[in-house]
C-alpha cells in the first residue's frame, strides 16, 4: 500500500468570479440607495471590507447615472458585482444605449456633471458596453487576495 499523495489545488483563474450578484432595480431614487448598501455589504462579506465605501460610491454614481440618463418607464436597471481573483467588477445595465456616458466639466454652480469624473478617480477601469437593448456601464477595482481568505469559491 502507498501513502496517498497531496495534490496542490490548483490556481484560480483570474478571471473565473469567485462571487457574483446580479440584481434588477426599478427606476426610483430609493433603488440607489438600496444597491449601494447591498453592493457594500456583499464586497464586506467576500473578504474585501476595505473597499465597500469605494464600491459603495462607485455604484450609487453609476447607478444614478442609469437612474438620470438611462432609464425608461416600466423598464428596470441591473446591478451586477463580480469579484475573480484579481478584479472586482461593478456593472450597471440600462435600456437606453443610445445615451452614452461621457465625462464633461461642471461648472462650479452645477449640482450634477461630476459622477464619471469620481469614478475615473476612483475606479482602475472604466468603460461601456452594448447591449442586445440598452448598455453597460462598469467600474473595475483591482483586489489582492488576502492570506487569511481561501482562493476557491
Amino acid at each position: 500500500m502507498t501513502a496517498a499523495q497531496e495534490i496542490p489545488a490548483p490556481e484560480p483563474d483570474p478571471g473565473y468570479p469567485l462571487h457574483e450578484d446580479r440584481l434588477d432595480y426599478t427606476p426610483t431614487a430609493r433603488s440607489v440607495t438600496l444597491c449601494r448598501r447591498r453592493a457594500a455589504r456583499l464586497v464586506t462579506e467576500w473578504g474585501h471590507p476595505d473597499r465597500a465605501g469605494e464600491v459603495a460610491l462607485l455604484v450609487s454614481e453609476l447607478a444614478t447615472n442609469a437612474l438620470l440618463h438611462g432609464c425608461m418607464r416600466g423598464r428596470l436597471f441591473r446591478v451586477h458585482l463580480a469579484l475573480t481573483a484579481t478584479t472586482l467588477r461593478i456593472e450597471v445595465s440600462d435600456p437606453r444605449g443610445e445615451r452614452l456616458p461621457g465625462l464633461r466639466e461642471a461648472g462650479a454652480d452645477d449640482c450634477y456633471g461630476r459622477g464619471l469624473l469620481i469614478v475615473t478617480q476612483i475606479a482602475d477601469r472604466w468603460g461601456v458596453e452594448p447591449r442586445t437593448v440598452g448598455k453597460t456601464v462598469f467600474a473595475e477595482l483591482l483586489v489582492r487576495q488576502r492570506a487569511d481568505t481561501p482562493a476557491t469559491p
